[in-house]
């Protein structure tokens, strides 16, 4: 049985995630990235993961500790055509996270591989939440990624901060 390769359209998926869409391009990497290192498994299934960010890149993410995330700038290319050329020389099945509708038609179009193609939405906010119960509400998660306690420590120093004018 071959291993998934996760695509993953980089700032696609972070321009459209209402916890970091209004982040900078930096924070939006570096959340993305957290994000798969801590929960992608849970969020996507087994196999590797590649993200594609335009651009030349900078200083990349920290490392931070969990599975292997392999971060790619597209540098004198669209991210779209890094992924079709990622897609084109993969020899395992592809499972691309877009909401791009063209990039989504050259990678069927372009790979010799099962393409499965899922949305951020699918991905991300359907992991580990049961949203295909009845009666229970999907939302996006905007600690995934986020240090144990990180929810704890902000309720404390809001009552700390809050409290304090009383």
């Amino acid at each position: 049985m071959s291993t998934m390769l996760f695509l993953v359209d980089g700032y696609n998926v972070t321009r459209s995630d209402p916890a970091t869409r209004d982040l900078s391009l930096e924070a939006q990497r570096e959340a993305l990235v957290a994000r798969l290192r801590t929960r992608g498994e849970a969020m996507l299934g087994r196999g590797r993961i590649a993200v594609v960010f335009d651009g030349v890149g900078g200083v990349g993410p920290a490392h931070t500790p969990g599975i292997p995330v392999d971060v790619r700038f597209s540098r004198d290319v669209s991210a779209d055509d890094e992924i079709v050329r990622l897609a084109t020389a993969s020899t395992e099945p592809i499972c691309l996270i877009t909401s791009d509708n063209d990039l989504r038609q050259r990678v069927r179009t372009h790979a010799r591989v099962t393409v499965d193609v899922r949305s951020r939405d699918a991905a991300f906010d359907a992991a580990g939440r049961g949203s295909s119960r009845k009666g229970r509400r999907s939302t996006t998660r905007r600690d995934e990624g986020m240090p144990t306690g990180a929810n704890k420590i902000t309720e404390e120093l809001k009552k700390l901060w809050l409290d304090e004018g009383k």
